[in-house]
């Protein structure tokens, strides 16, 4: 079963660099991502997605690939990759893997303008040495399924840096934790009869 994580972050830059780092650990097996999404809240309200994963163009290739193979067998190779191209985007477009579109751009509606999130669905990691790893990035937790130890872990390894980067002159990380707690704080609230 994958884990769903959600990180805020001051700046798309500063989500991307996130990303990358993770994306660079996948590589040396410490971490293994299902989907891997930054989000940017634009000064308009819209909510911009920047996917890995793009499944119309890979479907539009696969579908040219094999529209070809058949366009061979009846002797029409052009007919038989645009047809399939056609399809294979159609196809594509109308499939979502990962996480769900629109529950990234609802959960990032909570963002300030110029304000980005990191969507992770993990589906293993090396707990330890990826908390290592991002000791120090900064962010805010928005959502998580983790269990309450991994949660409370990484909370404390971005609360480290939210501290020093709260300090005069740097209000990156400090400024945009009071907003996304708050709102966080108000769509999650749970109400008892």
């Amino acid at each position: 079963m994958s884990d769903l994580l959600v990180v805020a972050f001051p700046t798309e830059a500063k989500a991307e660099e996130v990303r990358k780092k993770l994306l660079d650990m996948q590589q040396e097996y410490l971490i293994e991502l299902e989907d891997a999404v930054v989000a940017v809240k634009q000064p308009n309200g819209q909510v911009k997605l920047n996917q890995l994963f793009h499944p119309a163009r890979f479907g539009a290739a696969s579908g040219a690939l094999w529209g070809t193979l058949v366009g061979l067998i009846f002797m029409m190779p052009l007919v038989g990759t645009a047809i399939g191209a056609a399809g294979g985007a159609i196809g594509g477009a109308l499939t979502d893997a990962g996480i769900n579109d629109q529950f990234m751009k609802d959960a990032a509606q909570a963002l300030q303008s110029g304000n980005a999130a990191l969507f992770l669905l993990i589906r293993k990691m090396t707990t330890d040495k990826v908390l290592e790893a991002l000791q120090g990035v900064g962010g805010v937790v928005m959502r998580t399924s983790f269990d309450h130890t991994k949660e409370e872990a990484l909370r404390k390894a971005l609360a480290d840096h939210a501290a020093a980067s709260s300090s005069p002159g740097s209000g990156a990380v400090g400024s945009i934790a009071p907003a996304v707690v708050a709102s966080i704080a108000a769509s999650q609230a749970v109400h008892l009869p």
